[in-house]
């Protein structure tokens, strides 16, 4: 952290770096970049490289389409083996913003959408917003041209070994990449269903954190292509079992100090911790299209596979869509449970910093945390407790966003703009497309 152009530029000398990736992440959620070789790393490093932004998913327009990219240099990092060939040439990355060419921020960028919050918090005193999230994903076979199938040997469940997979060594793998860019691993292991894998790496503060989600899930997907797989972050890609989820956990900091611990409260949350709940209590339906933005998303978010369904906080169980785990100290922290690792983690993050910051400045508290199984209430007693229900679909997801000013306002309007019309086509395309469950279930009969 905090290299200088100097430091960069020996560096890149010294360990005889050949090309230097320029990384940004478009508005779905889809990580891009430009590759330069060494005769232009200095002139990468003054941020002097032009892309046309018009290319790029809800960026610009065809008219304003020049765009400079400006690294940041805390994201420098030497690609090692297994994620790069070394022998066709050393490989380095920069992740960077996205300026126009005057300098002024550009307001499509989702990482300005996130800084932008950033500084808000720290406007009421903060420090900043930790994040800590756990991405699922699922690791399936390829065919013998290469194409991704929905089939695995694996058959293991939690926590299982099987040392003659190919996904356990897949992982070790991914986390020796990791590691050496660096990482700090907590945990891998298998999860639930069959193929399903997880790594949890160390919280950091929201961006950090953000920029580790995008530089994860290009290094998962590199490595397991190596081992002839495909990793995938789908949410459902297989019916009838668990999807994979991102659940992340969430905590502001002040003066150096945990901000949400008070060990004179009820369960030892401060009233800046009941607030951040309530904020995303208040806003979970309007910020759901973002922190679950495919159709296949819903898919996931369904009763009976451990994924929350229900608008509601808990200290214990694991059916509500928040839940505070036991740690307490600098450890206390509020686990996000919808959020699933297809979204576009800047502005993923973005809206959770919004919505808490909502509840914050507005002093909201939440109801009594929901001690037993939500999904074993009745609709009465939901009703009783003022539970309510993320939407059921992509399409009322996107219905909700567009009644809540907070949301919209923490996108920003270009950003909210693009990925409502992004993501209204790709709905209904969807609803359109006659699907093999209809022809299954109608054509003989029909």
């Amino acid at each position: 952290m905090g290299y200088t152009k100097a430091e960069i530029l020996k560096a890149l000398k010294g360990e005889k770096v050949k090309f230097l990736r320029l990384q940004i992440t478009d508005i779905l959620g889809v990580v891009k970049n430009v590759e330069v070789p060494e005769s232009q790393f200095e002139k990468a490093l003054d941020g002097e490289i032009m892309f046309d932004g018009s290319s790029i998913e809800g960026f610009t327009r065809i008219e304003e389409s020049d765009m400079l990219l400006k690294p940041d240099y805390n994201t420098f990092v030497i690609l090692p083996d297994g994620v790069e060939d070394p022998a066709r040439g050393r490989v380095a990355r920069l992740i960077c913003d996205v300026t126009y060419p005057d300098g002024r921020p550009f307001e499509g960028d989702p990482r300005y959408v996130l800084k932008r919050q950033i500084e808000r918090l720290q406007k009421l005193g903060f420090d900043n917003m930790y994040a800590g999230p756990e991405p699922e994903f699922f690791l399936f076979l390829r065919t013998p041209e290469g194409l991704p199938t929905v089939e695995t040997h694996d058959k293991a469940g939690y926590f299982d070994l099987a040392p003659i997979d190919k996904g356990e060594e897949a992982r070790r793998d991914m986390v020796n990449a990791l590691v050496a860019m660096g990482f700090e691993i907590e945990a891998s292991h298998h999860e639930v269903a069959p193929g399903q894998h997880e790594i949890d790496f160390k919280y950091a503060d929201a961006l950090t954190t953000a920029d580790n989600i995008a530089t994860f899930k290009w290094v998962v997907k590199r490595v397991a292509l190596n081992h002839g797989l495909h990793a995938t972050f789908l949410p459902k890609p297989i019916r009838g079992i668990n999807g994979s989820g991102m659940h992340t956990h969430l905590s502001l900091f002040k003066d150096g100090q945990n901000a949400f611990f008070d060990p004179e409260a009820e369960y030892q949350l401060s009233q800046t911790a009941l607030h951040f709940i309530a904020g995303l209590l208040e806003h979970a339906e309007g910020m759901v299209a973002i922190t679950n933005p495919l159709v296949n998303s819903y898919k996931r978010l369904t009763p009976g596979y451990e994924a929350p369904t229900n608008i509601a906080w808990s200290a214990s169980n694991r059916s509500a869509m928040i839940r505070i785990p036991a740690r307490r100290g600098v450890g206390t922290r509020a686990e996000l449970r919808m959020p699933d690792p297809s979204c576009n983690p800047y502005l993923a993050l973005a809206v959770m910093a919004a919505a808490a910051i909502d509840g914050i400045e507005r002093k909201l508290l939440p109801p009594p945390p929901i001690q037993r199984n939500i999904y074993q209430m009745s609709v009465r007693e939901k009703r009783k407790h003022k539970i309510r229900e993320l939407p059921g679909t992509l399409r009322e997801a996107l219905e909700a966003l567009k009644k809540d000013p907070v949301i919209r306002e923490a996108l920003g309007e270009h950003v909210y703009t693009h990925f409502l019309q992004a993501k209204q086509m790709e709905w209904d395309d969807y609803r359109v497309t006659v699907h093999q469950w209809e022809l299954d279930q109608y054509l003989a009969t029909y």
